[in-house]
C-alpha cells in the first residue's frame, strides 16, 4: 500500500470511529443517557412520523426480526416505542415512536446536522460543493461494496474476489 492509500485508510477508520464515539458520548452526557447508540439508530430507522412494520424496520437495519424484537422490547420498557398489532392484519406488528422517542430522534438528527455544519463552515461555497461531491462518491463506493455482501451465499466468493483484486493491484504497483 502506498503512502497516500495508507493515509486515506487511516483517516477513514479514524473518522468512522470518532463519529461513533462522539455520538455515544453526546448520548451519555445528554437527556437520553439511557439509550445506546444501537437503540438510537433503531429509533431513527423507525422514524418520527408514522408507524412501521417490524419486518420492514428489521430489513432497513439489516438485522433479523428476532434481533429487532429484543431491541424493541427494551425500547418499549424505556418508553420510547409503542408496539401494536395492525388493525387489518393481526399477524403484522407495527411500531411507532412515543413523544419521547420522537424527541430523541430529532435530537440525534440535530447532532448530525451540527456536525455537518461545523465541517462545512470552514470552506467557501465552491470548496463545500467539491467536498460534498467527494464525500458522496465515497458514500456510493462504500454502499456498492456493502451490496456485494447482501447475499450471504456470496460472502466467501466476494471476499475471494476482493482479495484477488487487491493482490492484482499490489502486483501491478510493485
Amino acid at each position: 500500500m502506498d503512502n497516500q492509500e495508507q493515509i486515506m485508510s487511516d483517516s477513514l477508520v479514524r473518522i468512522f470511529e470518532n463519529v461513533v464515539l462522539t455520538e455515544e458520548k453526546s448520548l451519555q452526557a445528554g437527556y437520553f443517557s439511557d439509550l445506546s447508540i444501537a437503540e438510537m439508530h433503531t429509533l431513527t430507522a423507525i422514524g418520527p412520523y408514522q408507524s412501521r412494520t417490524m419486518t420492514k424496520t428489521a430489513e432497513d437495519l439489516g438485522i433479523t426480526t428476532g434481533t429487532l424484537t429484543v431491541a424493541i422490547d427494551r425500547l418499549v420498557k424505556k418508553g420510547y416505542v409503542i408496539r401494536q398489532r395492525d388493525t387489518k392484519d393481526k399477524r403484522v406488528v407495527r411500531i411507532s415512536l412515543t413523544r419521547n422517542g420522537k424527541l430523541a430522534c430529532r435530537m440525534n438528527s440535530k447532532f448530525h446536522r451540527v456536525l455537518a455544519k461545523r465541517i462545512l463552515e470552514g470552506y467557501n461555497e465552491e470548496d463545500r460543493e467539491h467536498l460534498i461531491r467527494l464525500v458522496g462518491e465515497i458514500d456510493a463506493y462504500v454502499e456498492e461494496q456493502l451490496h456485494k455482501y447482501d447475499n450471504t451465499s456470496n460472502i466467501r466468493e466476494t471476499a475471494t474476489e476482493v482479495a484477488r483484486t487487491s493482490k492484482k493491484e499490489n502486483n501491478s504497483n510493485g
